[in-house]
């Protein structure tokens, strides 16, 4: 029996709709309109091992409309991965490989999450420009060992979301050939049709990028698909969009209607969608020819083993850039990265300089850069106040693609999901900067970092009221702790260079984004003498004889302040400890032993001090403590002068203390 495309791709609807009304919840609209677009791309194009979805050199596949999860999870049961059937039926339930949106490192063959619109296709950049930047790095004549695509598929919410307008602008620039978005033109959102709201002429937008448009094609065309797809990939010059236009819920009774677009189609019908599709009636049934049709893991073995042939040779034949290679892409750091920074931290401790933590976490990159070549910053068009950009750092050129540094100009969204792009493709660790309180444009990206554990660097510089003349709009207040509470996402605010160099080496070694929260201010260097615990997250910074009385908690700027002010208070007969605590998280991850040893049960009289909403910290200090924080916006003044109208001054902190000792 030979099987035709239509009933390949109706095998996806057939599951689709299965999976959905079994859940009672989903999304059926997206997946019957797209499973022809699917069956073009992923029977035709796609080049993949279902048996090692990891297999470094397989094209990438992005579902940027990551609400048509069970188009994704259809294709990943009928192509051969670790799938099974029984994971389609558990669609959305606990414990399942099939949650309502595509998760990365949960079910084998997603390349990415997705989910929040737009950051998918903003992401894909960020993997096409790793496989480019990687492929000008390692590609010798005869082997190209770095050679794959980025397919996107994206829906109308997708270029609605600003982020896309950031990212495939980027990717114009940056002139990657080898991304591919299929765009599911169906004109239905959520609210109906989007002639409403949605009326731009998107081929021209992206043309006016400087993207190759095809189409508008029928997106349940084969022929017209397969034609497309040549065609995007035949111009390696500009990355390529092709217009799909389609039947948002294709072959149901629902089609063309949001009502089809977030909810089952319901029993009545899904049956009859089923059976004029001709479909099998029996739920989750998928006669063995088409199966055997769709079956990619015979050919996906042929492709990795043809690689790995390849890369072979290419060890013999140029075995030190394979090593390196080989190393980069296994996501292991050179060796000696470690000593690397313990000379940095040597360096600080012997100059002992009052510096801004800006500066002083552009001297720990200076010396990293040129030791780690994975590395590949970046920042929002603040490179010179950020202190991202080293004297070994290059500015990526789009011709060659040689370089470690990207401008991305001011795109905050758009530079962490190409952020999470280049760390989630492999081969690279990425790092940017921008000023803290604009990491209110970046928070889903870092959120979507830390669900997926990558390892990225912000750098956030300017973290407090002491940015001074520019005013509340620049002065951050809330973003500190709205990082902090980031599952996964570890915060680091060093009060120092020393506690600097620890905070880079703790981020290169992070299973998760770091971010670094650095004074635009200098700060005075702490002699902590030669104190292993400060990559404990918490520590005692400065301490009393015999049992304190009061414990000072500070971070970053605020440190040296509480250091100040435990002078001035044993100068009175106050035994006082102040503890340094750069990073709460990785603090609040150690034994209870060493915890208890910093902040023990039994001193009760705590006052915390940190330039930001005060409501976290009474976790570490209880009911019986105090916080000086920040519980308000800024002002445009110097910062010398905000510090004193806000109290942070070492006078203020003696108060304070005295006040909870009962001693005012």
């Amino acid at each position: 029996m030979t099987v035709t495309r239509s009933q390949c791709a109706n095998a996806i609807r057939a599951l689709a709709i299965d999976a959905i009304e079994k859940a009672k919840s989903g999304h059926p609209g997206a997946p019957l309109g797209m499973a022809d677009m699917a069956e073009a791309l992923w029977r035709h194009c796609l080049k993949h091992n279902p048996a090692n979805p990891d297999w470094f050199n397989r094209d990438r596949f992005v579902l940027s409309n990551g609400h048509a999860s069970m188009l994704m999870y259809s294709l990943l049961y009928l192509t051969g991965y670790k799938l099974g059937l029984e994971d389609i039926r558990n669609f959305r339930q606990w414990d399942s490989l099939t949650p309502g949106h595509p998760e990365h490192g949960h079910t084998p063959g997603v390349d990415i999450t997705t989910g929040p619109l737009g950051s998918g296709i903003a992401s894909a950049v960020g993997m096409a420009l790793a496989e480019r930047m990687l492929a000008e790095k390692y590609n010798k004549p005869g082997y190209n060992i770095v050679d794959h695509m980025t397919y996107v598929f994206m829906g109308d919410g997708c270029l609605m979301e600003g982020v896309s307008h950031e990212a495939c602008s980027l990717a114009g620039t940056w002139k990657l050939g080898k991304l591919v978005a299929l765009y599911d033109d169906n004109g239905i959102s959520i609210d109906g049709k989007v002639s409403g709201w949605f009326t731009e002429d998107v081929a021209k937008r992206f043309e006016a990028y400087g993207w190759q448009v095809v189409g508008p094609i029928d997106g349940h065309d084969a022929e017209a698909l397969d034609k497309a797809l040549a065609e995007a990939r035949s111009d390696t010059t500009r990355p390529s969009i092709i217009i799909c236009r389609t039947h948002i819920g294709f072959g149901s009774v629902l089609a063309d209607s949001e009502k089809c677009h977030g909810s089952p189609l319901g029993t009545d019908n899904a049956s009859k969608a089923k059976i004029d599709l001709g479909l099998p009636a029996e739920p989750f049934s998928i006669p063995a020819e088409i199966l055997a049709a769709w079956d990619a893991t015979k050919q996906g073995q042929a492709w990795e083993e043809e690689w790995q042939t390849l890369l072979e040779g290419y060890k013999k034949d140029h075995p030190g850039l394979a090593k390196e290679f080989v190393r980069r892409i296994s996501g292991t750091l050179p060796v000696g990265t470690d000593t690397v920074v313990d000379n940095i931290v040597r360096k600080a401790r012997e100059a002992r300089e009052k510096l801004a933590t800006r500066v002083s976490s552009k001297n720990v990159l200076s010396e990293l850069v040129p030791a780690i070549p994975e590395l590949v910053g970046g920042s929002a068009d603040l490179s010179g106040s950020v202190g991202t950009k080293t004297a070994s750092s290059v500015i990526m050129n789009p011709d060659t693609y040689d370089g470690n540094y990207l401008c991305y100009g001011v795109r905050e969204f758009a530079m962490g999901c190409i952020m999470n792009g280049l760390a989630v493709h492999g081969g690279f660790i990425p790092y940017a900067g921008t000023f803290m309180v604009f990491s209110d444009y970046a928070k889903h990206a870092i959120r979507l970092a830390a669900l997926m554990k990558l390892r990225v660097c912000w750098v956030l510089t300017h973290d407090s009221y002491a940015v001074g003349e520019d005013g509340p709009t620049h002065q951050p207040i809330e973003q500190l702790n709205m990082l902090r509470s980031i599952p996964g996402c570890t915060v680091w605010r060093p009060c120092d260079a020393e506690e600097c160099a620890i905070a880079w080496q703790a981020a290169l070694a992070a299973q998760g984004p770091t971010c670094l929260s650095l004074s635009r201010q200098s700060l005075p260097y702490i002699d902590k003498g030669k104190n292993p615990a400060m990559s404990r997250g918490g520590y005692i910074v400065r301490d009393c004889q015999g049992k304190p009385e009061l414990i000072l908690l500070a971070t970053g700027s605020e440190v040296s302040l509480c250091v100040e002010a435990a002078s001035i208070l044993d100068g009175q007969g106050v035994r006082v400890r102040v503890v340094s605590m750069p990073s709460c998280e990785v603090f609040d991850a150690q034994d209870e032993e060493y915890k208890m040893s910093v902040l023990p049960e039994d001193v009760r009289a705590r006052l915390a001090v940190e330039a930001s909403w005060s409501g976290y910290w009474y976790r570490y200090v209880g009911l019986d403590g105090d916080v000086l924080g920040l519980d308000h916006f800024g002002a445009s003044a110097p910062g010398g002068e905000l510090a004193k109208h806000f109290g942070f001054t070492a006078d203020n902190v003696v108060a304070r203390a005295l006040a909870l000792l009962g001693k005012a």
